[in-house]
């Protein structure tokens, strides 16, 4: 391949459709058409003698050699670009913008108010748009649709490369109890852990969970009598029961009756929750979203 006949157009163009695996998105993130983004994938397959993009369900599918060629393209057109373009520089105070910013109900709990309480100080003109979702794969979903700028949540089943993340949040299982239970006072070891009558958050109904798994490998069994898909009613209704269930640990905390709570260690060994914020390939040079992503760490690195 000659070097001097390579359009730096056509390399923009394979960037874009590496981030959208749209043709159609692709094209609106360069600014040209959706016939001219084809005539330029065309262009490209016949350059580097590869299919580059392949058509599946889930969008445009990058062969081997699309994958090889995608990060060093990518780093040499940010590089072109911080040498030609000065970008205006992101003053907060003065920002006037809306951010569309995804979260699972974890986040939107413990992180979200003081997030909003930093903004209000920061940046007062920023709005915040929150879309939830539960399935880790949805935030991928919402990313590639352009539907929010970022999300905070456990990461995606799948890595992809157009899609970026960063750990900011862990958390760990603790064991809750009213702390009028007597067992409040004796301490929770096994025999009192599986003696008692648990309740389990599970979104999907399913009555098994990451503790009972940890249990059968040890050959024993907890008595489940309440499953329920929303964590936040779990403090309340073991303040007022003799049930026990196992939450991460903020969520116990952060409870309006969290006075009313015993906390101990788990019996079993569960690993941390990673909380991770992520966001798309195609913003993750703008100066705002820097900037929001910058404060997003800031506040998940205070708690």
């Amino acid at each position: 391949m000659d070097f001097h006949s390579i359009d730096l157009n056509l390399l923009a163009a394979f960037d874009a459709l590496m981030s959208e695996r749209n043709v159609t998105r692709a094209a609106t993130q360069v600014g040209v058409s959706q016939p001219a983004m084809s005539a330029a994938l065309s262009r490209l397959r016949s350059q580097f003698g590869d299919p580059l993009f392949l058509r599946s369900t889930g969008g445009l599918l990058p062969t081997p050699l699309a994958r090889e060629l995608a990060e060093p393209i990518s780093q040499a057109l940010r590089q072109i670009e911080a040498t030609l373009v000065k970008k205006p520089e992101f003053v907060p105070a003065d920002a006037m913008l809306t951010v569309n910013l995804g979260l699972s109900d974890y986040p939107a709990f413990v992180l979200l108010p003081a997030l909003l309480e930093t903004l209000e100080r920061q940046a007062p003109g920023i709005v915040i748009n929150v879309h939830a979702f539960n399935d880790r794969d949805d935030a991928v979903d919402l990313l590639d649709a352009g539907a929010i700028d970022a999300a905070i949540g456990v990461p995606p089943t799948h890595p992809e490369g157009r899609i970026l993340t960063r750990p900011i949040l862990s958390d760990e299982f603790v064991t809750i109890i009213a702390s009028h239970h007597p067992a409040a006072r004796r301490g929770m070891n096994m025999k009192t852990y599986l003696s008692l009558p648990h309740a389990l958050v599970s979104p999907e109904g399913q009555r098994h969970g990451l503790v009972d798994q940890a249990l059968a490998q040890q050959g024993k069994a907890r008595t489940l009598t309440l499953t329920l898909p929303q964590m936040f009613a779990v403090p309340a209704v073991i303040a007022r029961t003799s049930m026990t269930a196992t939450v991460m640990k903020r969520i116990a905390l952060h409870s309006p009756v969290a006075q009313k709570l015993t906390l101990f260690p788990l019996p079993v060994a569960l690993p941390e929750i990673v909380f991770h914020l992520i966001w798309h390939h195609r913003s993750d040079g703008n100066p705002a979203q820097q900037w929001l992503r910058g404060v997003i760490e800031s506040v998940a690195g205070a708690l």
